[in-house]
Protein backbone atom coordinates (compact mmCIF):
# COMPACT_ATOMS: atom_id res chain seq x y z
CA UNK A 1 0.00 0.00 0.00
CA UNK A 2 1.34 3.40 -0.98
CA UNK A 3 1.32 6.01 1.81
CA UNK A 4 1.22 9.57 0.62
CA UNK A 5 2.98 12.42 2.34
CA UNK A 6 -0.43 14.03 2.99
CA UNK A 7 -1.67 10.96 4.87
CA UNK A 8 1.51 10.87 6.93
CA UNK A 9 1.10 14.50 7.98
CA UNK A 10 -2.64 14.13 8.69
CA UNK A 11 -2.08 11.04 10.82
CA UNK A 12 0.66 12.71 12.81
CA UNK A 13 -1.43 15.84 13.39
CA UNK A 14 -4.49 13.81 14.40
CA UNK A 15 -2.43 11.84 16.90
CA UNK A 16 -1.07 15.01 18.46
CA UNK A 17 -4.56 16.58 18.66
CA UNK A 18 -5.98 13.45 20.27
CA UNK A 19 -3.25 13.42 22.91
CA UNK A 20 -3.73 17.15 23.57
CA UNK A 21 -7.52 16.64 23.90
CA UNK A 22 -7.02 13.82 26.38
CA UNK A 23 -4.52 15.92 28.30
CA UNK A 24 -6.90 18.90 28.38
CA UNK A 25 -9.68 16.65 29.67
CA UNK A 26 -7.43 15.48 32.50
CA UNK A 27 -6.54 19.10 33.31
CA UNK A 28 -10.26 19.90 33.56
CA UNK A 29 -10.91 16.90 35.80
CA UNK A 30 -8.03 17.79 38.12
CA UNK A 31 -8.98 21.47 38.14
CA UNK A 32 -12.63 20.82 39.06
CA UNK A 33 -12.10 17.70 41.15
CA UNK A 34 -14.95 16.11 39.21
CA UNK A 35 -14.77 12.80 37.41
CA UNK A 36 -17.44 13.89 34.92
CA UNK A 37 -16.61 17.12 33.08
CA UNK A 38 -19.61 16.62 30.79
CA UNK A 39 -22.51 14.12 30.98
CA UNK A 40 -21.01 12.38 27.95
CA UNK A 41 -18.14 11.15 30.14
CA UNK A 42 -20.56 8.81 31.99
CA UNK A 43 -24.24 9.08 30.92
CA UNK A 44 -25.46 6.55 33.48
CA UNK A 45 -23.42 8.12 36.28
CA UNK A 46 -24.69 11.59 35.31
CA UNK A 47 -28.29 10.36 35.55
CA UNK A 48 -27.65 8.81 38.95
CA UNK A 49 -25.92 11.97 40.16
CA UNK A 50 -28.94 14.07 39.16
CA UNK A 51 -31.30 11.78 41.09
CA UNK A 52 -29.05 11.80 44.14
CA UNK A 53 -28.70 15.60 44.02
CA UNK A 54 -32.48 15.99 43.88
CA UNK A 55 -32.92 13.62 46.83
CA UNK A 56 -30.24 15.51 48.75
CA UNK A 57 -31.93 18.86 48.05
CA UNK A 58 -35.30 17.45 49.11
CA UNK A 59 -33.76 16.11 52.31
CA UNK A 60 -32.31 19.56 53.03
CA UNK A 61 -35.78 21.09 52.48
CA UNK A 62 -37.28 18.67 54.99
CA UNK A 63 -34.54 19.64 57.45
CA UNK A 64 -35.49 23.32 57.02
CA UNK A 65 -39.16 22.43 57.57
CA UNK A 66 -38.28 20.57 60.76
CA UNK A 67 -36.35 23.59 62.00
CA UNK A 68 -39.45 25.76 61.45
CA UNK A 69 -41.66 23.20 63.20
CA UNK A 70 -39.23 22.99 66.13
CA UNK A 71 -39.20 26.76 66.46
CA UNK A 72 -43.00 26.98 66.42
CA UNK A 73 -43.43 24.13 68.88
CA UNK A 74 -40.78 25.65 71.15
CA UNK A 75 -42.70 28.94 71.13
CA UNK A 76 -45.93 27.06 71.87
CA UNK A 77 -44.29 25.18 74.74
CA UNK A 78 -43.16 28.49 76.26
CA UNK A 79 -46.70 29.87 75.94
CA UNK A 80 -48.29 26.76 77.45
CA UNK A 81 -45.78 26.79 80.30
CA UNK A 82 -46.86 30.35 81.12
CA UNK A 83 -50.52 29.34 80.83
CA UNK A 84 -49.98 26.40 83.18
CA UNK A 85 -48.50 28.64 85.87
CA UNK A 86 -51.29 31.17 85.33
CA UNK A 87 -54.00 28.52 85.80
CA UNK A 88 -52.27 27.24 88.93
CA UNK A 89 -52.31 30.76 90.40
CA UNK A 90 -55.95 31.35 89.44
CA UNK A 91 -57.04 28.06 91.00
CA UNK A 92 -55.30 29.14 94.20
CA UNK A 93 -57.21 32.42 94.06
CA UNK A 94 -60.49 30.51 93.76
CA UNK A 95 -59.77 28.93 97.13
CA UNK A 96 -59.57 32.47 98.53
CA UNK A 97 -62.87 33.34 96.87
CA UNK A 98 -64.50 30.49 98.80
CA UNK A 99 -63.50 32.08 102.10
CA UNK A 100 -66.78 33.07 103.72
CA UNK A 101 -65.15 35.80 105.84
CA UNK A 102 -64.27 38.02 102.85
CA UNK A 103 -65.98 41.37 102.59
CA UNK A 104 -67.42 42.80 99.38
CA UNK A 105 -64.31 45.00 99.12
CA UNK A 106 -62.06 41.95 99.39
CA UNK A 107 -64.02 40.18 96.69
CA UNK A 108 -63.75 43.29 94.53
CA UNK A 109 -59.98 43.12 94.86
CA UNK A 110 -59.99 39.47 93.81
CA UNK A 111 -62.20 40.40 90.85
CA UNK A 112 -59.50 42.78 89.65
CA UNK A 113 -56.89 40.03 89.97
CA UNK A 114 -59.06 37.64 87.94
CA UNK A 115 -59.58 40.26 85.22
CA UNK A 116 -55.83 40.73 85.00
CA UNK A 117 -55.41 36.96 84.76
CA UNK A 118 -58.01 36.89 81.98
CA UNK A 119 -56.11 39.58 80.03
CA UNK A 120 -52.86 37.66 80.52
CA UNK A 121 -54.48 34.44 79.26
CA UNK A 122 -55.84 36.35 76.27
CA UNK A 123 -52.33 37.57 75.48
CA UNK A 124 -51.03 33.99 75.65
CA UNK A 125 -53.84 32.85 73.34
CA UNK A 126 -52.71 35.44 70.79
CA UNK A 127 -49.03 34.43 70.86
CA UNK A 128 -47.20 34.82 67.54
CA UNK A 129 -44.29 32.90 66.07
CA UNK A 130 -41.08 34.43 64.72
CA UNK A 131 -42.80 35.38 61.46
CA UNK A 132 -45.69 37.26 63.03
CA UNK A 133 -48.17 34.40 62.52
CA UNK A 134 -50.63 33.74 65.35
CA UNK A 135 -49.98 30.26 66.73
CA UNK A 136 -53.44 29.30 67.92
CA UNK A 137 -55.71 30.60 65.14
CA UNK A 138 -55.60 27.43 63.04
CA UNK A 139 -54.73 27.98 59.41
CA UNK A 140 -55.61 31.69 59.67
CA UNK A 141 -52.29 32.79 61.09
CA UNK A 142 -52.80 36.38 59.94
CA UNK A 143 -55.54 37.15 62.50
CA UNK A 144 -55.55 36.93 66.32
CA UNK A 145 -56.96 33.68 67.68
CA UNK A 146 -59.29 35.49 70.14
CA UNK A 147 -60.87 38.92 70.15
CA UNK A 148 -61.18 41.14 73.22
CA UNK A 149 -64.44 39.43 74.18
CA UNK A 150 -62.79 36.02 74.34
CA UNK A 151 -64.46 34.76 71.15
CA UNK A 152 -62.48 32.49 68.84
CA UNK A 153 -61.71 34.08 65.47
CA UNK A 154 -59.64 31.39 63.78
CA UNK A 155 -60.64 28.11 62.17
CA UNK A 156 -60.29 24.45 63.12
CA UNK A 157 -57.56 23.54 60.62
CA UNK A 158 -54.13 22.68 62.00
CA UNK A 159 -51.01 23.92 60.23
CA UNK A 160 -49.25 20.74 59.15
CA UNK A 161 -45.57 20.85 58.18
CA UNK A 162 -43.99 18.25 55.88
CA UNK A 163 -41.23 16.98 58.15
CA UNK A 164 -40.26 13.97 56.06
CA UNK A 165 -41.29 12.14 52.93
CA UNK A 166 -44.17 10.37 54.63
CA UNK A 167 -44.69 12.45 57.80
CA UNK A 168 -46.57 15.70 58.36
CA UNK A 169 -46.43 17.19 61.85
CA UNK A 170 -48.64 19.90 63.33
CA UNK A 171 -46.53 22.97 64.04
CA UNK A 172 -49.15 24.45 66.40
CA UNK A 173 -52.55 23.73 67.94
CA UNK A 174 -56.01 25.19 67.42
CA UNK A 175 -57.04 27.66 70.13
CA UNK A 176 -60.39 25.99 70.71
CA UNK A 177 -58.57 22.73 71.52
CA UNK A 178 -56.69 24.57 74.27
CA UNK A 179 -59.00 27.15 75.80
CA UNK A 180 -62.43 25.61 75.18
CA UNK A 181 -62.09 21.82 75.38
CA UNK A 182 -61.91 19.11 78.00
CA UNK A 183 -59.11 16.60 77.78
CA UNK A 184 -60.05 13.65 75.51
CA UNK A 185 -61.59 10.66 77.26
CA UNK A 186 -62.80 12.46 80.38
CA UNK A 187 -65.99 11.23 82.04
CA UNK A 188 -66.37 14.21 84.38
CA UNK A 189 -69.41 16.45 84.53
CA UNK A 190 -69.78 20.23 84.72
CA UNK A 191 -72.53 21.23 87.16
CA UNK A 192 -74.15 24.66 87.16
CA UNK A 193 -77.02 26.46 88.89
CA UNK A 194 -79.60 28.54 87.05
CA UNK A 195 -78.93 32.28 87.07
CA UNK A 196 -82.45 32.98 88.35
CA UNK A 197 -82.28 30.69 91.37
CA UNK A 198 -83.54 32.15 94.63
CA UNK A 199 -82.66 29.36 97.06
CA UNK A 200 -79.48 28.73 99.03
CA UNK A 201 -78.62 25.40 97.43
CA UNK A 202 -74.96 25.05 96.37
CA UNK A 203 -73.96 22.33 93.93
CA UNK A 204 -70.96 20.04 94.12
CA UNK A 205 -69.88 17.65 91.40
CA UNK A 206 -71.87 15.03 89.52
CA UNK A 207 -70.48 11.50 89.66
CA UNK A 208 -71.29 8.21 87.98
CA UNK A 209 -71.82 5.87 90.90
CA UNK A 210 -73.04 2.75 89.06
CA UNK A 211 -71.50 2.10 85.63
CA UNK A 212 -73.95 -0.70 84.87
CA UNK A 213 -77.01 1.56 84.54
CA UNK A 214 -76.33 3.00 81.09
CA UNK A 215 -74.13 6.04 81.73
CA UNK A 216 -70.67 4.48 82.06
CA UNK A 217 -69.47 6.56 79.11
CA UNK A 218 -70.96 9.83 80.44
CA UNK A 219 -73.29 10.23 77.48
CA UNK A 220 -76.27 11.79 79.26
CA UNK A 221 -76.85 15.45 80.00
CA UNK A 222 -79.13 16.19 82.95
CA UNK A 223 -81.45 19.10 83.72
CA UNK A 224 -83.05 19.40 87.19
CA UNK A 225 -86.21 21.42 87.81
CA UNK A 226 -87.72 21.94 91.28
CA UNK A 227 -91.46 22.39 91.55
CA UNK A 228 -93.07 25.58 92.77
CA UNK A 229 -93.07 24.40 96.38
CA UNK A 230 -89.46 23.20 96.38
CA UNK A 231 -90.50 19.81 97.78
CA UNK A 232 -89.85 17.69 94.67
CA UNK A 233 -87.83 17.79 91.51
CA UNK A 234 -87.83 16.23 88.06
CA UNK A 235 -84.80 15.21 86.03
CA UNK A 236 -84.65 15.45 82.25
CA UNK A 237 -81.98 13.25 80.66
CA UNK A 238 -80.71 13.74 77.10
CA UNK A 239 -78.37 11.44 75.22
CA UNK A 240 -75.77 13.85 73.78
CA UNK A 241 -73.45 11.18 72.40
CA UNK A 242 -75.28 11.20 69.05
CA UNK A 243 -75.68 13.84 66.35
CA UNK A 244 -78.26 15.23 66.65
CA UNK A 245 -78.76 14.56 70.37
CA UNK A 246 -81.49 12.16 71.42
CA UNK A 247 -84.94 13.26 72.54
CA UNK A 248 -85.12 14.52 76.16
CA UNK A 249 -86.59 11.99 78.58
CA UNK A 250 -88.41 13.49 81.57
CA UNK A 251 -88.31 11.34 84.69
CA UNK A 252 -90.96 10.99 87.37
CA UNK A 253 -90.97 13.61 90.17
CA UNK A 254 -88.73 12.74 93.10
CA UNK A 255 -89.19 14.03 96.65
CA UNK A 256 -86.79 16.53 98.16
CA UNK A 257 -86.01 16.32 101.86
CA UNK A 258 -84.46 19.20 103.76
CA UNK A 259 -80.82 18.49 104.47
CA UNK A 260 -80.52 16.07 101.58
CA UNK A 261 -76.91 15.74 100.35
CA UNK A 262 -77.39 14.55 96.77
CA UNK A 263 -79.83 14.34 93.88
CA UNK A 264 -80.49 11.10 92.03
CA UNK A 265 -80.19 11.94 88.33
CA UNK A 266 -80.84 8.41 87.08
CA UNK A 267 -78.60 6.16 84.98
CA UNK A 268 -76.47 5.56 88.09
CA UNK A 269 -75.47 9.25 88.37
CA UNK A 270 -75.78 11.53 91.41
CA UNK A 271 -75.23 15.24 92.00
CA UNK A 272 -73.88 16.61 95.30
CA UNK A 273 -75.88 19.44 96.84
CA UNK A 274 -76.00 21.35 100.12
CA UNK A 275 -78.35 24.05 101.32
CA UNK A 276 -82.00 24.45 100.44
CA UNK A 277 -83.32 25.00 96.89
CA UNK A 278 -86.33 27.24 96.42
CA UNK A 279 -89.35 26.59 94.27
CA UNK A 280 -88.56 26.89 90.57
CA UNK A 281 -84.78 26.57 90.99
CA UNK A 282 -82.96 24.81 88.16
CA UNK A 283 -79.64 23.01 87.89
CA UNK A 284 -77.73 21.25 85.12
CA UNK A 285 -75.04 18.59 84.87
CA UNK A 286 -73.41 18.22 81.48
CA UNK A 287 -70.69 15.79 80.36
CA UNK A 288 -67.40 17.53 79.64
CA UNK A 289 -66.40 15.06 76.90
CA UNK A 290 -68.94 16.75 74.62
CA UNK A 291 -67.66 20.26 75.33
CA UNK A 292 -66.79 20.92 71.67
CA UNK A 293 -70.20 19.87 70.29
CA UNK A 294 -72.19 22.98 69.19
CA UNK A 295 -75.12 23.67 71.47
CA UNK A 296 -73.84 21.48 74.29
CA UNK A 297 -71.42 22.03 77.19
CA UNK A 298 -69.37 25.16 76.54
CA UNK A 299 -65.96 25.60 78.10
CA UNK A 300 -64.33 28.96 77.59
CA UNK A 301 -61.50 30.10 79.86
CA UNK A 302 -62.03 33.81 79.18
CA UNK A 303 -65.80 33.70 79.68
CA UNK A 304 -65.40 31.71 82.90
CA UNK A 305 -62.92 34.19 84.39
CA UNK A 306 -64.92 37.20 83.18
CA UNK A 307 -68.22 35.91 84.58
CA UNK A 308 -66.68 35.12 87.97
CA UNK A 309 -65.04 38.56 88.12
CA UNK A 310 -68.41 40.17 87.35
CA UNK A 311 -70.07 38.12 90.11
CA UNK A 312 -67.39 39.05 92.65
CA UNK A 313 -68.08 42.73 92.06
CA UNK A 314 -71.75 42.30 93.09
CA UNK A 315 -72.62 42.86 96.78
CA UNK A 316 -73.13 39.55 98.61
CA UNK A 317 -72.25 40.30 102.21
CA UNK A 318 -75.13 39.26 104.51
CA UNK A 319 -77.23 37.92 101.61
CA UNK A 320 -77.49 34.13 101.71
CA UNK A 321 -79.08 33.86 98.25
CA UNK A 322 -76.40 36.06 96.67
CA UNK A 323 -73.66 34.11 98.42
CA UNK A 324 -75.21 30.83 97.18
CA UNK A 325 -75.22 32.17 93.59
CA UNK A 326 -71.59 33.25 93.99
CA UNK A 327 -70.53 29.88 95.40
CA UNK A 328 -72.33 28.01 92.61
CA UNK A 329 -70.59 30.11 89.99
CA UNK A 330 -67.28 29.68 91.80
CA UNK A 331 -67.73 25.89 91.85
CA UNK A 332 -68.61 25.84 88.15
CA UNK A 333 -65.58 27.99 87.37
CA UNK A 334 -63.38 25.78 89.51
CA UNK A 335 -64.55 22.69 87.61
CA UNK A 336 -63.97 24.49 84.31
CA UNK A 337 -60.44 25.55 85.25
CA UNK A 338 -59.55 22.09 86.55
CA UNK A 339 -60.69 20.57 83.26
CA UNK A 340 -58.87 23.16 81.13
CA UNK A 341 -55.74 22.75 83.27
CA UNK A 342 -55.71 19.00 82.63
CA UNK A 343 -56.30 19.64 78.93
CA UNK A 344 -53.37 22.08 78.73
CA UNK A 345 -51.11 19.44 80.29
CA UNK A 346 -52.35 16.94 77.68
CA UNK A 347 -51.56 19.35 74.85
CA UNK A 348 -48.13 20.08 76.35
CA UNK A 349 -47.41 16.35 76.37
CA UNK A 350 -48.42 16.25 72.71
CA UNK A 351 -46.09 19.16 71.93
CA UNK A 352 -43.22 17.38 73.67
CA UNK A 353 -43.93 14.16 71.76
CA UNK A 354 -43.88 16.06 68.47
CA UNK A 355 -40.59 17.73 69.33
CA UNK A 356 -39.10 14.34 70.20
CA UNK A 357 -40.29 12.98 66.87
CA UNK A 358 -38.70 15.93 65.06
CA UNK A 359 -35.41 15.18 66.81
CA UNK A 360 -35.61 11.54 65.68
CA UNK A 361 -36.42 12.66 62.13
CA UNK A 362 -33.46 15.07 62.23
CA UNK A 363 -31.14 12.22 63.18
CA UNK A 364 -32.56 10.06 60.42
CA UNK A 365 -32.26 12.92 57.93
CA UNK A 366 -28.62 13.49 58.89
CA UNK A 367 -27.79 9.83 58.31
CA UNK A 368 -29.67 9.88 55.02
CA UNK A 369 -27.77 12.98 53.90
CA UNK A 370 -24.45 11.26 54.68
CA UNK A 371 -25.55 8.33 52.52
CA UNK A 372 -26.47 10.63 49.66
CA UNK A 373 -23.16 12.50 49.95
CA UNK A 374 -21.16 9.26 49.97
CA UNK A 375 -22.99 7.87 46.93
CA UNK A 376 -22.65 11.17 45.08
CA UNK A 377 -18.95 11.33 45.90
CA UNK A 378 -18.44 7.85 44.50
CA UNK A 379 -20.00 8.93 41.21
CA UNK A 380 -18.65 12.46 40.79
CA UNK A 381 -15.45 12.90 42.80
CA UNK A 382 -12.11 12.41 41.05
CA UNK A 383 -9.49 9.88 42.17
CA UNK A 384 -6.46 12.17 42.22
CA UNK A 385 -3.96 9.30 42.38
CA UNK A 386 -5.34 7.75 39.23
CA UNK A 387 -5.67 11.14 37.55
CA UNK A 388 -2.04 12.04 38.35
CA UNK A 389 -0.87 8.75 36.87
CA UNK A 390 -2.97 9.31 33.76
CA UNK A 391 -1.61 12.86 33.48
CA UNK A 392 2.00 11.63 33.44
CA UNK A 393 1.08 8.97 30.91
CA UNK A 394 -0.68 11.46 28.64
CA UNK A 395 2.24 13.86 28.82
CA UNK A 396 4.62 11.10 27.74
CA UNK A 397 2.26 10.08 24.93
CA UNK A 398 1.99 13.67 23.72
CA UNK A 399 5.73 14.11 23.78
CA UNK A 400 6.17 10.82 21.87
CA UNK A 401 3.63 11.82 19.27
CA UNK A 402 5.36 15.16 18.85
CA UNK A 403 8.79 13.59 18.43
CA UNK A 404 7.44 11.05 15.94
CA UNK A 405 5.81 13.76 13.89
CA UNK A 406 8.97 15.88 14.04
CA UNK A 407 11.02 12.95 12.74
CA UNK A 408 8.60 12.25 9.90
CA UNK A 409 8.41 15.96 9.08
CA UNK A 410 12.20 16.04 8.56
CA UNK A 411 12.11 13.37 5.84
CA UNK A 412 12.23 14.29 2.10
CA UNK A 413 12.27 12.54 -1.28
CA UNK A 414 16.06 12.65 -1.25
CA UNK A 415 16.69 10.98 2.13
CA UNK A 416 13.72 8.63 2.72
CA UNK A 417 15.46 5.62 1.21
CA UNK A 418 18.77 6.23 2.96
Amino acid sequence: MRISSSLVFQTGLKTINTQQSDLLHLYQQIGTGQKMVTPADDPLGASQAINLSQSQAQNARYADNRAVANQNLGTEEDALSSLTMLLQDVRTRLVEVGNGTLSDADRGTLAGILRQARDTALGIANTTDGNGQYLFSGSRGDIPAYDAGGNYSGDTLQRLIQADQTRRIAGSDVGQDLFERAQPGTRDYLSAAGTGNTGTAVLGSAEIMDHSLGNADAKFSFSIQFDATGTSYTVTATDVSTTPPGAPVVGAPQPWTAGQKSLDLGQGTTLEIRGEPAGGDTFTAEPLKHSTVPGQTSLNLFKALGDLADALEQPAQGDEQAQARLHNLMNTTSQTLATLYDNVLTVRASVGARMNELTALDNSGTQRNLGYAKALSGIEDLDYYEASTQLSLRKMALEGAGLAFQTIQGLSLFNRNQ
